[in-house]
């Protein structure tokens, strides 16, 4: 191997490395989501449930109004804790696509998951959520997205060889 072949060699790793620790970190983040979700479900079902979630611009939370009824209460808590072990799901999924990347099992495969049902959640989450001002736009909010957008673009440098049968 001469010396541009080694250069280039480092580059598609480098590549693949940078993809599959971004879908780790994304991962990371989204089990943190979970998280999140079960400690304000134990805590406060009611206010803190749905003050880790809103508090965009378009939904500032001094002026929700939170439900007083239980049925309500119960209702919501529900749909929302299960919203955040959703999240976190998607996060389990995010680490496994990093680890089959890195550990080169079905690249392919984990690259076309990874665009299409990770993009999926992110992207409607950001695009429903977010933008519209639902949810607080920030570091947490954008980071998911960004590190999503930089895996799928970075990675198909450092894949081999696209195969219909792999």
């Amino acid at each position: 191997m001469n010396t541009s072949e080694v250069t280039n060699q480092k580059k598609i790793n480098n590549a693949l490395r940078i993809g599959s620790i971004a879908y780790i970190v994304w991962g990371i983040l989204h089990i943190y989501v979970g998280f999140i979700g079960v400690s304000q479900y134990i805590l406060d079902p009611n206010k803190g449930l749905w003050s880790a979630l809103i508090g965009g611009e378009n939904m500032p939370v001094d002026k929700f109004q939170f439900a007083t009824d239980p049925m309500t209460l119960q209702v919501t808590a529900n749909f929302i804790l299960n919203f955040c072990l959703d999240v976190a799901g998607f996060g389990i999924l995010g680490i496994l696509l990093g680890v089959m990347l890195l550990k080169n099992i079905k690249p392919w495969f984990a690259y076309f998951i990874g665009f299409f049902i990770i993009g999926l959640a992110d992207l409607s989450f950001l695009f429903l959520q977010v933008t519209p001002g639902h949810i607080k736009g920030d570091w947490g909010t954008y980071g998911g997205p960004i590190l999503w957008f930089v895996a799928i673009v970075v990675l198909p440098f450092g894949l081999p060889k696209f195969k219909w049968k792999e």
